[in-house]
């Protein structure tokens, strides 16, 4: 088993409308194994910066490689959501900083993708939908009142160049990267059967070199519905060579 490193090795994207706050339980099971991890609040979502509505997509992946730079050498990166475009880039530009990758109810976007191509630019960004239209999009089994009310209070408009710009990959090399799919809110015998049939969500996964499906039943925000297993996996694929 490899031996766990005095810096960080793990890094920790969130979601859309997410900062580093959310993976905090995640956190607690990781260092109570004796691991450290990085958090990120990728550029646009942290309420205090005065130009985040006019942050972009190329900004949140040059955040991810600072971290990666910084870690000491190649690092297991945990993705949740909608930081598959962020994370996508990454894996093409810098598939070398990248030791494994943990797509969390999510996994990568295809060449060309866009979040939300169509949305008009002359707004803010993309707010976090009540909850009765969110539900519709995503799960949110195993979420209780207070924590959506933390979730409603703690969001951040997604910056409008972020959902709009789509995800220009060119390098093979990403396929190499060793990744897990943990899947959530769709178990791994639908998303298997979706990548089979090349549904446009997965279609990247087709051509990964080598995958793994791990099943963790719960909503769209395992982080705060399941953090002591999710923390476990993540110590899982952290630990393995």
């Amino acid at each position: 088993m490899r031996t766990k490193r005095s810096n960080p090795n793990i890094i920790l994207v969130p979601g859309h409308w997410l900062g580093a706050w959310a993976w905090d339980e995640v956190l607690e099971g990781l260092a109570a194994d004796g691991w450290r991890a990085v958090p990120l609040t990728l550029p646009g979502l942290d309420p205090a910066d005065p130009g985040r509505s006019s942050r972009t997509l190329d900004e949140q992946a040059a955040a991810i490689e600072h971290a990666l730079a910084a870690s000491g050498g190649p690092a297991v990166v945990v993705a949740h959501s909608g930081a598959n475009a962020p994370v996508s880039l990454i894996l093409d530009r810098h598939p070398e900083l990248v030791r494994r990758v943990v797509w969390v109810d999510s996994g990568p976007v295809a060449p060309g993708t866009a979040f939300a191509p169509d949305f008009p630019d002359a707004t803010e960004g993309l707010p976090l939908p009540p909850f009765n239209v969110l539900g519709e999009q995503a799960s949110l089994a195993g979420l209780d009142g207070d924590t959506l009310e933390r979730f409603r209070n703690r969001a951040v408009v997604e910056p409008c160049a972020v959902v709009r710009q789509s995800v220009e990959l060119i390098n093979d090399a990403r396929f190499e990267v060793p990744t897990i799919l943990v899947c959530c809110s769709i178990p791994s015998s639908q998303v298997r059967e979706l990548v089979d049939a090349g549904h446009p969500m997965f279609a990247e996964v087709a051509n990964l070199k080598e995958v793994d499906y791990i099943d963790l039943p719960t909503g769209h925000w395992p982080m705060w519905s399941r953090p002591d297993e999710l923390a476990r996996i993540i110590i899982e694929a952290s630990a393995t060579d």
